[in-house]
């Protein structure tokens, strides 16, 4: 397919600037691969399509309060630097992006506050920098979160306010690590988590810590000729065997989100069972593609010509997403990281 092929009309007023309250009162539009029919329902109603012994893999990556604002030594010009992730533990070493780059060299200097600093050591490239935060910072992940402001997707034109901290932020967040959150994630609230729990259902986590990649366009028409970036994941032991077990039982697997079916579909198994594992992948799913671990999925609504869209559209079939989405544009259906969700049967 082309890239071309995942184009639509986005209108800015569908983007959703806010989340719903409460999280599960978002709404849900169902999609049935086998019949085609679509339904339209809230989210927290995702449990009438669940039985006992089914599982919902999540992702439990943490969002880092990514946006630092500093100052450049002696100039005090006001420098964001943008965290991507860490490279080197002991010598506090991170990926970040600067701006305005170019005020930002080679052995500069910016300050944060009292406690927190950091050196550019090395051009990666236009705006990227690597940089070492000073020893005495202590867990410069704490720092970060600190006094850092949260990364919000740069189509939510408006600043962070202090609700972003926990409405950017999935229930099951527990590891640092994303500029981004993984968003299917976000509708789910701790009473939704107990009755479905209650129901016989299993929650297993996977981490996908997500950079900024995902938002980062396509460029080329031919789809087979897209890289994807890096993005370390993990794969527990248990989390690989609750799933296999629910596969050889013929139960569903329900996967939350888009980073959560890249990782599963990562690590793959012969005979198409999940294998616990941990490292990076670059996997680009986008039709077709043969799923062997996902079997429902669990999305929001995605930016035209993504990343995300494609792997969606390998999931429910091109023509029936193609439809799903032009009837979540006339029936005011909110799109993207704060928007509402699909369920994918």
């Amino acid at each position: 397919m082309k890239l071309s092929d995942f184009k639509y009309n986005l209108p800015k007023t569908a983007i959703a600037k806010f989340p719903v309250t409460p999280r599960d009162a978002a709404k849900l539009m169902v999609l049935n691969r086998a019949t085609e029919e679509i339904e339209h329902k809230v989210f927290s109603d995702i449990i009438d399509y669940m039985d006992k012994g089914d599982v919902v893999v999540i992702n439990k990556t943490k969002v880092m309060q990514a946006r630092l604002i500093g100052k450049k030594e002696r100039t005090n010009a006001k420098i964001e630097v943008f965290v991507l992730r860490e490279l080197n533990k002991e010598e506090n070493i991170w990926d970040v992006i600067v701006d305005p780059a170019r005020k930002v060299r080679i052995g500069n200097r910016i300050y944060f506050n009292d406690n927190l600093w950091c050196e550019v050591i090395d051009n990666t490239t236009s705006r990227g920098r690597t940089v070492r935060f000073n020893e005495d910072a202590g867990d410069i992940f704490k720092a970060i979160e600190e006094i850092g402001n949260t990364p919000l997707p740069p189509y939510i034109k408006r600043e962070p306010v202090p609700e972003d901290r926990e409405n950017y932020q999935t229930i099951f967040a527990e590891i640092d690590g994303s500029v981004a959150a993984p968003t299917a994630g976000l509708h789910f609230t701790p009473q939704l988590v107990k009755k479905i729990e209650k129901k016989g259902i299993k929650f297993v986590p996977v981490i996908l810590h997500i950079g900024l990649g995902t938002f980062r366009p396509v460029e080329v028409e031919d789809l087979t000729k897209h890289r994807m970036d890096s993005e370390y994941y993990e794969i527990p032991e248990e989390t690989a065997e609750t799933i296999n077990k629910a596969l050889k039982s013929k139960k569903n697997v329900f996967v939350v989100g888009t980073s959560t079916c890249r990782a599963l579909e990562s690590s793959v198994t012969a005979e198409g069972f999940s294998k616990p594992n941990r490292g990076w992948t670059d996997k680009f799913i986008f039709p077709p593609y043969d799923f062997k671990i996902t079997k429902k999925l669990i999305t929001n609504f995605h930016a035209p010509e993504s990343t995300l869209m494609m792997l969606v559209a390998a999931f429910a079939g091109y023509d029936f997403t193609m439809k799903a989405y032009k009837k979540a544009l006339k029936e005011g259906y909110r799109f993207l990281s704060y928007g509402d969700a699909m369920l994918i049967l």
